[in-house]
């Protein structure tokens, strides 16, 4: 048989009431048939006309855009930027929000995931139920921390930059990103023409002046003569292989943090936020307290940041194995730890590469798995190793809750968990989860 064709909802408006937070940047709400809406531009209490921007009849849920809001919430405010809200650019989720709003927004969001996915209360996961700002981000409603080092801009067919509209390839022009870095915004990305290209993404290095631009050419595409407003290297994306290669200038950029400079070659990961190196590492180290002569293992260790930090608090008789999936940031990594003859890092896949290595016990351990996390079967390995402390930092509040809740059912508890807002005006936190042998917290 056939099936029936699906009536799309697209354009229906409904007036709802808006429930909680959800995980992703929007607020559940309900239609009068009980269909769920998941709103963006909406605050949780608020009454409003959603418009739907997909789903269909007979659909789990469908996605909305709050059009008009009918009775506000007193934490609502005027977005700051001119390019926010329903049908614009899809970079940030909360510019309608107070930034203090948006904080308690980010930890009601990793409550109900540590509930739901851990079986975690707050107090067991050892946090004080806030979420921290980064070191000079507390700022007045209406004001906006420039913090995106890295911004990737799309480029629409006639060659200006833009921004994404959200789930969308549309490209919302714009003249200027309001949580740009001021060291991508002093580029001047979006004044420029950019034909034949499909993005461009634009670096600003933490700790020196080092700027870096990477262009994505679309099929056939010839590169423009780049010509910034400030001295940058130049980087191209290789459109059959993928790999990105130097026009001109230097291939990497020097990242600062933890007293050391670290050397990230070209769409290298790096903490997006100035201060997020820095906080992470000092978060990781009070968790840990490494002591001199242990072992530990840095895992998805990237350019090495938290190799080098327990590095230097082990000592000589200290030892780390890293290890990492990316070529090129495994390379990095080597580099940027040379003068640490008792580190080692590994290139291959977390769940490949520990099992061949033979380890059966380690000191501590400290992963940052992708937002994926790191799954069930390596944590299992992971407990296996029997560390007194686990570090584990995290970008997902559901990624992280689920492996808490496989750490948990392998003899772990959580000890501390702390969450940092790093990526303010956004629905992402930024988490830190210390973790001991369970039997240590009877």
């Amino acid at each position: 048989m056939q099936a029936e064709p699906t009536t799309s909802l697209v354009g229906e408006e409904y007036e709802v009431e808006i429930g909680p937070v959800a995980h992703g940047g929007h607020c559940i709400a309900r239609t009068a048939e009980g269909q769920v809406l998941f709103v963006r531009h909406a605050l949780p209490g608020e009454r409003v006309v959603a418009k739907v921007t997909e789903g269909e009849e007979g659909a789990r849920f469908l996605r909305a855009d709050a059009v008009r809001v009918l009775e506000a919430s007193k934490d609502r405010i005027e977005a700051p930027c001119p390019f926010a809200g329903p049908g614009r650019c899809g970079g940030c989720d909360w510019q309608h929000a107070k930034p203090g709003a948006q904080r308690r927004l980010k930890a009601d969001v990793l409550a109900e995931q540590l509930r739901r996915l851990a079986g975690l209360t707050p107090e067991e996961a050892g946090w004080d139920g806030t979420v921290v700002p980064a070191e000079g981000d507390k700022l007045p409603a209406g004001e906006v921390p420039q913090w995106r080092t890295r911004v990737q801009y799309a480029v629409d067919a006639e060659g200006h930059a833009g921004l994404r509209r959200h789930r969308s390839h549309e490209v919302e022009r714009i003249d200027h990103c309001m949580i740009a870095a001021p060291g991508v915004s002093e580029l001047g990305i979006e004044k420029h023409e950019w034909a034949g290209m499909e993005s461009v993404e634009a670096i600003a290095a933490t700790g020196s002046q080092d700027r870096q631009v990477i262009l994505t050419p679309r099929p056939g595409g010839r590169l423009p003569l780049v010509e910034l407003d400030k001295p940058v290297s130049v980087m191209r994306v290789d459109e059959k292989s993928g790999g990105v290669h130097r026009v001109h200038g230097r291939p990497f950029v020097r990242e600062r943090a933890d007293g050391r400079t670290h050397r990230v070659g070209a769409g290298g990961f790096w903490q997006v936020h100035p201060k997020a190196a820095d906080t992470l590492v000092t978060a990781v180290m009070q968790g840990l307290l490494p002591r001199k002569g242990e072992m530990a293992l840095d895992l998805y260790c990237g350019a090495g940041l938290f190799a080098g930090a327990l590095a230097d608090r082990l000592g000589d008789k200290g030892a780390v194995l890293g290890i990492e999936s990316g070529k090129r940031a495994v390379e990095d990594a080597r580099h940027n730890l040379a003068d640490f003859p008792r580190v080692r890092i590994e290139q291959g896949k977390v769940e490949s590469v520990l099992p061949r290595t033979g380890i059966t016990e380690v000191d501590l351990i400290v992963l940052d798995p992708p937002r994926a996390g790191a799954g069930r079967d390596t944590v299992k390995h992971l407990a296996s190793l029997r560390a007194r402390r686990i570090a584990y930092v995290a970008c997902d509040p559901a990624a992280l809750a689920r492996d808490l809740g496989y750490f948990g059912e392998n003899g772990y508890r959580v000890r501390m968990l702390r969450a940092f807002d790093l990526f303010p005006m956004t629905h992402h936190v930024e988490c830190v989860a210390i973790l001991e042998p369970a039997e240590k917290g009877r």
